[in-house]
């Protein structure tokens, strides 16, 4: 009886759907999701004057962060009723506006990421450390493009980007490692290290850094029904750069002009002789190339970074999951400017201080770059990423393009759809594991797309969506279980790390509301003190 009650509920999970496995009954999960998901609104915050960006807990639930562009970002303390603890205005530091925020391990510091508006009005992003003991400015630290956000590494160190230009549409990412604490306690101390050096082509960059610890896939907090997943699943493309797969070898190859190509082959010159002679037979007229100046700068950047490249990591679904090895997942892309991959580079234990050379580990001259050890490829503009609570599942939103596209200019992306999908990986096999969610939408072209945040909790996943609405979805049945409302477009959630049953919502329309469950809604009202009426009041005094 309670399957079919579950069923006519939640009309989109599958016939042949099985419970959860800590589930007992079907009467349990009917209770579950009926009873336990934060679909009510009890309180809405309205301190920030403008948009609200993006949300973040601390770990131990008990404050959390807003940033927004009013320029400012507030801590507000966590309690039955939540109330603003502290604000900091970045406005002094000529910051346009803050954008994202993280707590460290331990919950003492709050990384924030902005935009800084620097000479002739360019803007770049930056990176303050905020104490939470007494939310004193510790640290600034300078981040470009502003959309890389930065992360922390580990309790004391965090991770910015930098931008270089080589060409009109390459270009170079670094990745630094920092010390929170910038004071100099010794001249043979670092306070920054270069982590990695990737090349870019046609206009893309590394954006949206965040780190997976591997140390926890032991228990994972939700364990996938692969065979029964995989059959519904639309697995995007994944390319392991570090293995001799035959999926590596289906993916198709960049042709070089043939009158390189032809040089390369012959094997008499290398790659660098053959890129300086193509120059001369096209300075001299010998050679006309048969593409456009772009198309030109990216098959040259091609050739050049051929031999110029740290090989990769070994294969990354070797990783003994007790190891202390990390992971860092950025968006990047090797057609267009708009981020359509996931790039995946392991950062070993020994590259996870400062101590060292600054410039990193000593390099060749033909290890200029460095190589991603796993690239996973959405076909869409990525609009979105969250990691579960295990570091486990990596849960993306993305935008698709057109079935068989094809992309003749990188400063022309396909349209998106309107549609949001929200795919699944799994990062100890680097597989898509469950087909991808549907129910929110999104509005702006590609120029205009911005970010939304997304959050997950053990059994839940929550999203933003240009809709006016949040949503929540229940990770083991891939049904959407709510929808939350706002004024104007929601850019931010998150779940209590303690308590999944609370849950925050960030919006255009300048408000945070909080939503709890029914079940504990019931749970608070049981617990105030019920005022009593004045006739019965007045009653009672009459008697005594």
């Amino acid at each position: 009886m309670w399957l079919y009650w579950f069923r006519k509920q939640w009309y989109g999970v599958e016939l042949c759907a099985y419970w959860k496995k800590t589930a007992v009954s079907w009467y349990d999960e009917f209770q579950r999701l009926y009873d336990t998901i934060p679909c009510v609104e009890v309180q809405a915050l309205k301190e920030h004057n403008d948009q609200v960006l993006h949300l973040s807990f601390s770990h131990s639930g008990c404050s959390f962060a807003s940033c927004s562009k009013d320029c400012t970002v507030k801590i507000w303390s966590n309690e039955l009723d939540i109330s603003l603890q502290h604000s900091s205005n970045m406005r002094p530091y000529n910051w346009s506006y803050t954008q994202f925020s993280q707590f460290n391990s331990d919950d003492s510091l709050l990384l924030v990421s902005g935009v800084f508006v620097g000479p002739h009005n360019s803007s770049s992003g930056e990176i303050a450390v905020i104490s939470m003991e007494n939310f004193t400015l510790l640290s600034r630290v300078r981040n470009k493009p502003y959309d890389v956000f930065g992360c922390w590494l580990n309790e004391t160190n965090l991770i910015s980007g930098n931008l270089h230009r080589i060409g009109r549409i390459t270009s170079c990412s670094v990745l630094w490692l920092n010390n929170a604490f910038q004071g100099i306690e010794s001249e043979n101390v670092n306070v920054v290290k270069r982590l990695f050096k990737i090349q870019n082509l046609n206009a893309s960059t590394i954006r949206t850094v965040m780190v997976a610890d591997c140390s926890r896939y032991d228990s994972p907090d939700l364990l996938l029904d692969y065979e029964e997943q995989l059959a519904a699943s639309s697995t995007c493309p994944v390319f392991d750069l570090g293995s001799d797969s035959e999926e590596e070898e289906a993916k198709p190859k960049q042709t070089l002009e043939p009158a390189v190509q032809e040089l390369l082959d012959e094997g008499s010159v290398t790659a660098e002789d053959g890129l300086q002679q193509f120059f001369d037979d096209i300075m001299e007229g010998r050679v006309r190339p048969a593409m456009t100046d772009t198309e030109l700068e990216t098959k040259v950047a091609e050739l050049f970074v051929r031999n110029r490249t740290k090989p990769p990591e070994l294969n990354l679904l070797s990783t003994d999951s007790n190891s202390k090895t990390k992971y860092l997942i950025f968006t990047t892309g090797c057609l267009t400017y708009s981020p359509h991959q996931i790039g995946i580079k392991r950062i070993l234990p020994h590259q996870m201080t400062t101590a060292g050379p600054v410039l990193g580990e000593e390099r060749r001259s033909d290890e200029f770059f460095d190589s991603l050890d796993h690239v996973i490829d959405i076909h869409g503009h990525i609009i979105g990423m969250g990691l579960s609570p295990d570091h486990r599942y990596l849960y993306v939103n993305s935008r698709a393009w057109p079935r068989d596209c094809v992309i003749s200019n990188p400063m022309q992306p396909p349209p998106i759809a309107e549609e949001i999908d929200l795919h699944v990986f799994d990062l100890k096999t680097m597989k898509e594991v469950k087909r991808a969610l549907r129910a929110h939408r999104a509005y702006t072209p590609n120029e205009e797309c911005f970010f939304i945040f997304l959050d997950v909790s053990r059994d839940f996943v929550a999203s933003g969506a240009e809709d006016r609405h949040g949503y929540i979805w229940d990770r083991h049945y891939n049904i959407c279980l709510a929808k939350l409302q706002h004024d104007n477009v929601v850019n931010s959630v998150a779940f209590s790390p303690v308590e999944q049953e609370l849950l925050l919502t960030a919006s255009d329309d300048t408000t945070i509301k909080v939503w709890r469950s029914p079940r504990v809604v019931r749970i608070q009202q049981a617990w105030k003190p019920r005022p009593r009426k004045l006739l019965f009041s007045w009653l009672m005094n009459q008697k005594s």
